[in-house]
């Protein structure tokens, strides 16, 4: 247990931002969630969109520091790769 009140002021701290960090973490899979259900099933005009918000998500949480730049940049371009693959479908 915590003795010094500058400890005791860092566990509230720490409590407070995993807090803010799982609810960040929750809505940045749920945005990548939507857009890989909409490669699947949705128009490529509707994963287009999903997939330009999941990219300003993603890089917001990187610039954060919620996850690593090199993990969201790895995820960007999946995502955009499974979108041109989508768009060249339904060209086709």
């Amino acid at each position: 247990m915590a003795h010094s009140l500058s400890s005791k002021k860092r566990i509230r701290q720490n409590i407070k931002q995993r807090g803010l960090n799982r609810a960040r973490h929750t809505a940045l899979r749920s945005k990548l969630r939507r857009v890989s259900d909409l490669f699947v099933r949705g128009t490529p005009e509707e994963a287009e969109t999903a997939y330009r918000a999941a990219v300003k998500a993603l890089d917001s949480e990187a610039d954060r520091g919620l996850i690593h730049r090199n993990a969201a940049a790895r995820k960007k371009s999946r995502l955009a790769k499974r979108l041109n693959a989508l768009k060249t479908r339904a060209a086709s």
